[in-house]
């Protein structure tokens, strides 16, 4: 069985970061339950706080650096992903949205994606709802019915506890299902002609 990547998306600004720490915990939950059926898969991180100045470089000349295209790459190609971002002034970070933007519209077409968040209190957690889930719906991903947000209460001992622990343990199921039932993700070929030489000949 052709192995899974599995994509993991995390927007954390510090070091140590809960979104990493979120980010971590629903990656190893995912790959554990592809893992119990039968589902080979590599876990790819991409640590935005790394690719920060890139991502507005681009913004700003249109190009990505060589770093850059490689973590664009790694999320375009993936056959699962994980995002996970802080959330201030009740939405996703401008360097999560940003990193998005220059992603391209059509990368995440049918792809499943499950959304993460952390914040300093469990009232930022609509954020999930009222604003990733719609971003990813306008990118049309397959965007998973489970979102997982943690709060500084929900990581008591240093670890993910209670509820939390059973919403990651769900939403892993979910992206495990998604990812695991469907064929394997094509690599983009940039250099694959999307018009043939007859259709430019006829002029269309």
């Amino acid at each position: 069985m052709t192995d899974r990547t599995l994509a993991v998306v995390s927007a954390g600004l510090r070091v140590p970061s809960s979104t990493r720490l979120l980010a971590d915990q629903l990656a190893q939950a995912t790959a554990a339950e592809l893992d119990r059926r039968g589902v080979p898969v590599r876990t790819e991180l991409v640590e935005l706080r790394d690719h920060g100045h890139d991502v507005v470089n681009n913004l700003l000349a249109g190009f990505p650096s060589e770093a850059l295209r490689r973590a664009l790459d790694t999320v375009a190609g993936a056959d699962g992903l994980i995002v996970v971002t802080p959330i201030f002034n009740a939405s996703y970070s401008g360097l999560f949205k940003s990193f998005f933007d220059v992603l391209g519209d059509d990368a995440l077409v049918d792809r499943p994606v499950l959304i993460g968040a952390t914040g300093g209190t469990a009232r930022h957690s609509l954020a999930l709802e009222h604003a990733l889930r719609p971003m990813f719906s306008y990118l049309r991903a397959v965007v998973m019915p489970t979102s997982v947000f943690a709060a500084p209460e929900d990581w008591a001992g240093g670890s993910a506890q209670g509820t939390l622990r059973g919403r990651i343990d769900r939403a892993a199921r979910e992206l495990a299902e998604q990812v695991g039932r469907r064929e394997p993700a094509e690599a983009a070929d940039p250099f694959r002609l999307t018009t043939t030489f007859d259709q430019l000949l006829a002029g269309d």
